[in-house]
């Protein structure tokens, strides 16, 4: 089978770089290029009904979605309405972390649910009920199930190898590893005394990949957990061997996205950013937040907001949803809506500053400036990113001219008498 990167590289437009070209309102030569370089991807599982969406360079930062059953809390129509509120409030993509329940059953509820690319974490379902009792056939065959499902993008943990474990014990990290799927990694290779199979194999997982035209979202099992295990080496050693997974994927033409941190300090964002895309041949950077503080528990959609602005701005493609229940809770419909438009928001920051969107994105706020001028609520509505709420809101002011801040004292009509004079 001949790759959508293959298809670039030979010079071929296909119907969904056409796509996404008039998508994004870039030429779709341009996003032909970015694609067969690697600087782009198209998530789009050959069993897929989704729409096919730009992630990467020059494309405007897109947001994913994460919801899913844990062990303690399994309700499938739950879940398939989070993915649906996902989506109606501007998620470009869902990710199913299902661990509890009927796993297959409830992945393809959600991809039923949703028209836009759906991903997943195959380990979690390898894992089974026990991480000793998993082969590596078991980490293998999950992927392909996942696959033939028709799933658009996997997270595999191929850089968490023997040495970047060795790594991790020599540092003085508060949290060792709070990635799931680095957990589950690190817990296999242990108990068996062996190399990550994603790693010694991955020649083998390229293939599966291609098959299916599966993006690898090549996991951060490493990433830092706190502010204080931030910018660390262990980091740094799993982005070099992501780095080298992701030439090797290019030349299998195989899509790879890099997934990153996690809890960062404001001011280390940009280092952080600079640094994973030089050393991963600057592939789609796939961020979770970052969360810029560890203290602010039931606000961390605000806390990874601030950090994915900053990150977005400095080369960050694609940003991972927080909700207010990070760290304490699996969230409920109404925390995915918020962290979903808290997401966006940031994502739009972010283009605000970035080449290639920042003409369309200011024009957006642009709109808005002069709906306000004119004092034309209506039209403010229709700008907000989230209307719902900011018609909510100014519903309790008793002027329906101005908002009950200023009331007859607002400052735009006071200034639009002046400068009729």
């Amino acid at each position: 089978m001949t790759t959508l990167m293959e298809k670039a590289h030979a010079g071929v437009v296909t119907s969904e770089i056409k796509r996404v070209a008039a998508s994004e309102e870039v030429n779709a030569e341009t996003v032909r290029k970015l694609l067969a370089d690697g600087f782009l991807v198209i998530p789009k599982n050959i069993n897929s009904k989704s729409e096919p969406i730009g992630i990467g360079k020059l494309m405007r930062t897109k947001i994913n979605a994460n919801v899913g059953t844990s062990r303690d809390n399994v309700d499938i129509e739950t879940e398939v309405e989070k993915a649906r509120t996902a989506e109606k409030y501007g998620a470009d993509t869902i990710m199913d972390l299902s661990t509890g329940g009927d796993l297959d059953l409830i992945r393809r509820r959600i991809m039923d649910a949703v028209s836009i690319p759906v991903g997943s974490v195959p380990i979690y379902q390898a894992a089974g009920e026990s991480i000793g009792n998993m082969s590596s056939d078991d980490m293998f065959n999950a992927v392909r199930k996942h696959a033939n499902d028709g799933i658009d993008f996997v997270t595999v943990h191929a850089g968490v190898t023997q040495s970047s474990f060795e790594r991790l014990k020599r540092s003085d990290r508060i949290l060792d590893v709070v990635s799931r799927g680095g957990a589950f990694t690190i817990s296999w290779m242990k108990h068996n005394c062996m190399e990550n199979p994603f790693y010694s194999e991955y020649d083998y997982l390229l293939e599966m990949a291609r098959e299916y035209e599966l993006t690898l979202s090549l996991g951060d099992g490493m990433r830092p957990g706190c502010i204080n295990d931030a910018s660390d080496r262990a980091k740094f050693e799993e982005f070099i061997i992501l780095g080298e997974l992701v030439k090797r994927a290019r030349e299998a033409g195989v899509q790879t996205l890099v997934e990153g941190p996690g809890h960062v300090p404001i001011d280390e964002i940009g280092l952080s950013v600079t640094a994973m895309k030089h050393l991963t041949g600057n592939a789609p950077l796939y961020l979770l937040g970052p969360l810029v503080t560890d203290i602010a528990p039931g606000y961390d959609h605000i806390t990874a907001a601030m950090g994915g602005a900053v990150a977005g701005m400095h080369g960050a493609d694609f940003l991972c949803m927080t909700t207010p229940s990070e760290h304490l809770a699996l969230p409920d419909v109404a925390d995915i809506r918020e962290g979903t438009i808290v997401t966006r928001i940031a994502a739009h920051a972010a283009d605000l500053t970035k080449e290639g969107v920042r003409e369309k994105a200011r024009e957006a706020d642009r709109r808005m400036a002069v709906a306000r001028r004119e004092l034309n609520w209506n039209r403010q509505f229709g700008c907000a990113i989230d209307s719902e709420k900011a018609k909510m809101i100014h519903a309790r002011s008793r002027n329906a001219d101005t908002c009950s801040m200023c009331g007859e004292l607002c400052s735009i009509k006071m200034m639009r008498e002046v400068m009729k004079k």
